[in-house]
């Protein structure tokens, strides 16, 4: 199973970008659909979660500016992210929790992709 990240680049603030996550592979079940980021000398930090039945959580600094959903029928995630500011700038890594026909959990990462805006 692979995740190919895409979508990131360099933006002034108060731009746009989307961010998209394709997964590929055999999986046989794919759950939850996460985005991270890790900005230079800080840990990795969830960004936005959306679950199986679209329900989605966001982490404080980013709600009402970045949006998550997926397309079930490509395995893809997207997180537009929107009135960019320079704390936004970090590496986002998507993140997928699948189970297999067993019932057992799996879990992935992308590459990353880096986002950078500047001020």
């Amino acid at each position: 199973v692979q995740l190919q990240a895409s979508g990131g680049g360099l933006v002034q603030q108060g731009g746009s970008l989307r961010l998209s996550c394709a997964v590929s592979g055999s999986i046989f079940r794919v759950n939850a659909m996460r985005w991270y980021r890790q900005a230079p000398g800080k840990q990795r930090e969830l960004v936005a979660g959306i679950s199986s039945s679209d329900i989605t959580n966001y982490a404080d600094s980013v709600k009402g500016r970045f949006t998550i959903s997926r397309e079930n029928a490509k395995n893809t995630v997207y997180l537009q992210l929107n009135s960019l500011k320079p704390e936004d700038t970090a590496v986002y890594y998507c993140n997928v929790r699948g189970s297999t026909m067993f019932g057992r959990s799996t879990e992935y990462w992308g590459q990353g992709t880096q986002v950078t805006v500047s001020s």
